[in-house]
Formats: structure tokens, sequence, C-alpha cells
């Protein structure tokens, strides 16, 4: 019955932290049936083999083999190796099956509480990484820092000079910033607000247009030109 019940939780798990969390935030659909197809896999094997003297050596051992695994068709980048590692940390743990069952249920709560928040866009928003080529060779720290604020409209807190070509006169550089907040436009004052006794700028008048009455006025009136 416990084995049913981790086998449910696994996939109501893998399938939060996939669905809800990862493609909501990220948007990579091969990455999905990669964290699903893996954590489905481990879960079907650390379950089979749960009974044997080894469970938890086969755990830690398999846990091992796989986080050395590379996926060389495409870069992963941190996040994503940290989605990874979770999705196989739910599919051991609900394999596994650590007595009592909300010891085992409450771990899988933590992988998602973790990420959750970890990976929330709220935390740390102002910070970014990026690497910068520069179209001129700096390699005066103090000049480079203002060059890259400059650039970056943001505060630089660690910068790596990759590559500085003397030659072609550029600079690729590893930059670890803060974005500046974005200031937003301040309405115009309509006089609402002042101080009582402030005169207010009066509106300009527009000149008066004639009107068609006028102008067939003007056209019936017969000039003393003619006139013998």
């Amino acid at each position: 019955m416990n084995t049913i019940i981790l086998i449910a939780a696994d996939l109501a798990a893998i399938a939060i932290l996939t669905l809800a969390l990862y493609l909501r935030r990220h948007r990579r659909r091969d990455l999905v049936v990669s964290y699903l197809g893996m954590n489905v896999g481990v879960l079907a094997v650390a379950t089979a083999l749960s009974g044997s003297a080894a469970g938890v050596g086969l755990g830690l051992g398999l846990f091992g083999v796989l986080s050395i695994i590379r996926l060389r068709s495409t870069e992963l980048a941190q996040h994503e190796v940290a989605y990874y590692f979770s999705a196989l940390a739910l599919g051991l743990i609900a394999g596994i099956g650590v007595e009592p069952l909300w010891l085992t249920l409450s771990l899988m709560a933590l992988v998602l509480l973790v990420m959750f928040v970890g990976d929330n866009p709220r935390v740390l928003p102002a910070y970014r990484h990026q690497t910068v080529v520069l179209d001129r060779a700096i390699n005066n720290e103090p000049e480079l820092y203002a060059r890259l604020e400059e650039v970056l409209d943001g505060t630089v807190h660690s910068a790596t000079i990759q590559e500085l070509d003397m030659v072609n006169d550029k600079t690729i550089v590893d930059v670890r910033y803060a974005v500046h907040p974005q200031q937003q436009p301040q309405p115009p004052q309509l006089g609402f607000n002042q101080p009582a006794g402030a005169l207010s700028p009066a509106p300009q008048e527009l000149p008066a247009q004639p009107g068609p009455a006028a102008e067939h006025t003007q056209q019936s009136v017969p000039t003393s030109a003619g006139v013998a």
C-alpha cells in the first residue's frame, strides 16, 4: 500500500516540478521530457530493487552514476542543473521509501519548496550575469568597471576579462552586476496639489476663427467702386 502511495506522490511531485514550476518559468519543452523520463526511470529502478539488502547502497550508487552524466547536445544553465538533480532526488526518495511514510512525503515536499523559493523571479530580481564584448581593449580595472556600468546601466560587482585583443581592439568580459531600478515618469502637475493662494498658469487662448456666416456677409456686401 505504501508503494502505491509513494508512486502516486512522486508522479504528482514531478508534475508540479516540471509543469507548474519549470515550464511556466523557463519554457523549454525538451528538458521537461528529460526530467519526466529520468524521474520515472529512476523511480522504477529504485522501487524494483528496494527490497534487496543493497537498497540504500543502490540508491547512493545510482545517484552518483547519474550525477556525472553530462548532456552534450545542449548546454545546461545552473538553474536547469538544479531541476535535474531535484527530479533525480524525487525519484530516489519515492523509490527507496524511507520509513515512516510521512518522512518520505515531507522530504519530497521540501525539495519542491526549495525549488519554488530558490527559482522565484522575486528573489534577487536585479542581479544579472552576462558576457559582454566591448569595442575597445581595456586593461585598466577602474576604466573597465566604469565602461561596463555605462553600457549595462547597473552596478558591476564582478568583472573577469576572458579575452583582451590588442590587435582587433576588443575585450570580452564576464560580468556579474545589478541593474538600476527603472524610474517611473512623474505625471504633469495640473494645479490641484498646489498650496492655497498659489496661482496656476492660465491656459492660452486660441485666436478666433471666422465662421461661415461672417464669410457669407463679407462676400455679399457690394463695393462702391462700380457705383456711378
